[in-house]
């Protein structure tokens, strides 16, 4: 049995050597190079350094491979992925895991919804939590939320990817593990933006907990449920992108805290910043839902070009009120 991977970034590189422990690996890439890479020297330099591939991955440009595979998790970005499942053989997918995290611009729709509007009949999935690539390509210890509205698809799925350090937990809650994945990016970015500027770890720890508010009441919102985003892929994701520069969302917030624009910070990267696209998407989704997100309103303000301080000046100046 084989399980395809959709994307040869990071993080699509880190399930591939996860899963290749025990079964054979397709890797869908665009990049010839990267697949040329990941054949030839079992390296994947561009975007996970330092890691020697598993010889059961095999690399391919051409998306009709992916139909020998029985599983697929997709790995393409949040705002890619409608162009690239339209490219893919989705017709032979039997299941869908979904890895990206975000919402579609202009549709304001979830991954999911892309996927089922895209994958017919088949069942789609999220898989989602506390993760950095290179620790997981390591086999350093991580566990993950699987969602999927079948639990006895999903807990087949859970036999099949979990690994000595590698944990999956099923959920039936799509919704509630798409919503903390896109949300903490944003809130991420703004965590960062608190490290650059030096205002301290109170003020970190503030934001994390009045963030996590937010991504709850937009959560419930949306129809997730309150246990889902306490979890893995909500709380736990946010507590570790919030908290290290290993985050690319965190690091885009630190530069911006320390003066730089935002064209000089993601100019020459590899690897996208999901929180920089989700912002604005999430400011309108959450206007659309009636939810009040003055964090993710001052990211979204910030990315845009809006002084730093002035914006961090005015979140702090918001009137007082209940917890």
């Amino acid at each position: 049995m084989t399980i395809g991977i959709v994307g040869g970034g990071a993080w699509g590189t880190a399930l591939a050597q996860v899963v290749a422990a025990q079964e054979d690996v397709v890797l869908w890439a665009r990049e010839a190079a990267v697949v040329e890479s990941i054949n030839r020297h079992r390296q994947n330099p561009d975007f996970l350094p330092g890691v020697t591939l598993n010889p059961r991955i095999r690399a391919t440009g051409m998306t009709g491979e992916l139909a020998q595979a029985d599983v697929w998790l997709v790995v393409a970005p949040a705002q890619h992925l409608r162009a690239v499942l339209a490219e893919c053989p989705v017709a032979h997918a039997p299941a869908l895991l979904l890895c990206a995290k975000g919402i579609e611009a202009g549709a304001l729709k979830l991954m999911s919804e892309i996927a089922t509007d895209l994958a017919g009949s088949a069942p789609v999935g999220v898989l989602s939590g506390p993760t950095f690539a290179g620790e997981v390509a390591r086999g350093l210890p991580t566990a993950v939320t699987l969602a999927i509205a079948d639990r006895g698809l999903g807990e087949t799925l859970v036999a099949r990817l979990a690994r000595p350090a590698f944990r999956p937990y099923w959920s039936d809650d799509v919704v509630g593990a798409e919503i903390g994945g896109a949300v903490k990016n944003v809130l991420a970015i703004a965590c960062g933006v608190v490290e650059g500027m030096g205002l301290g770890q109170n003020a970190r720890a503030a934001l994390i907990a009045r963030g996590f508010a937010e991504m709850t009441r937009f959560g419930r919102a949306r129809g997730a449920r309150a246990e889902t985003l306490a979890g893995l892929s909500g709380l736990g994701d946010l507590v570790l992108t919030c908290s290290s520069e290993q985050s690319r969302n965190f690091a885009l917030g630190a530069g911006l805290g320390r003066g730089g624009t935002v064209k000089q910070l993601l100019s020459g990267r590899v690897s996208i910043a999901e929180g920089a696209a989700t912002a604005p998407v999430l400011v309108a989704a959450a206007k659309a839902a009636g939810v009040d997100m003055p964090i993710v309103q001052a990211v979204a303000a910030i990315l845009a070009g809006a002084p730093v301080g002035e914006t961090v000046g005015a979140l702090l100046a918001r009137p007082l009120r209940a917890e």
